[in-house]
């Protein structure tokens, strides 16, 4: 069985198309338009590995606050789709991963409800045209639209650059080992029988 999906959205603001495959080695290309994004993509495809196609044109003008959120909805949208009804699945996933001075946690229950926890303090400031506050944005779409309760909390760290990654490779890991394929699941990971 191939884990596949692919979502495109289009509005006023963005277009944007998303392929996505769980059992995958990190390929794929990703083109936003927003360069740490592409790069935050790129280590989520790698150590999540995830093949992972990503084509966002946007509003960027007026900042990339749009190209970002909507990006985190269609891929969130393409790892539930992609998820299908989460038979044989291990359901959980943690994993803390340094970054020279940072440190970041990330916990996730692929639980069928979308909830976000940001416990960080990114100072005000922008890597590119990636303002630091995008990240959690990232985050609270993706969480809401795959249906994953997602914990991030930063655990130490004072560059931006190094905490946002760190926290990258973290949901990688953590979505990585929550995704595979347990062979001694017989079924959906719940006493309900549902993840939903």
């Amino acid at each position: 069985m191939t884990r596949t999906a692919t979502v495109t959205r289009r509005t006023g603001e963005t277009d944007v198309q998303v392929t996505l495959t769980l059992d995958g080695t990190g390929a794929g290309s990703r083109d936003t338009g927003v360069g740490f994004l592409d790069h935050m993509l790129d280590l989520l495809a790698r150590h999540g590995h995830v093949d992972l196609e990503v084509r966002a044109t946007g509003d960027l003008q007026t900042g990339a606050h749009h190209t970002v959120e909507d990006v985190g909805i269609c891929i969130g949208q393409a790892l539930d789709q992609a998820l299908a009804d989460r038979a044989g699945i291990t359901r959980y996933g943690t994993a803390t991963v340094p970054m020279d001075e940072a440190r970041a946690q990330c916990a996730l229950d692929i639980s069928g409800r979308g909830l976000l926890v940001f416990e960080a303090q990114l100072p005000p400031g922008a890597i590119g045209n990636f303002d630091h506050e995008l990240a959690e944005e990232f985050l609270r779409a993706l969480a809401a639209n795959a249906k994953l309760t997602l914990h991030v909390s930063v655990q130490a760290g004072s560059n931006a650059h190094h905490v946002i990654e760190a926290v990258f490779k973290a949901l990688a890991r953590a979505l990585r080992t929550a995704v595979a394929v347990d062979p001694s699941e017989p079924g959906v990971p719940s006493t309900k029988g549902t993840l939903s």
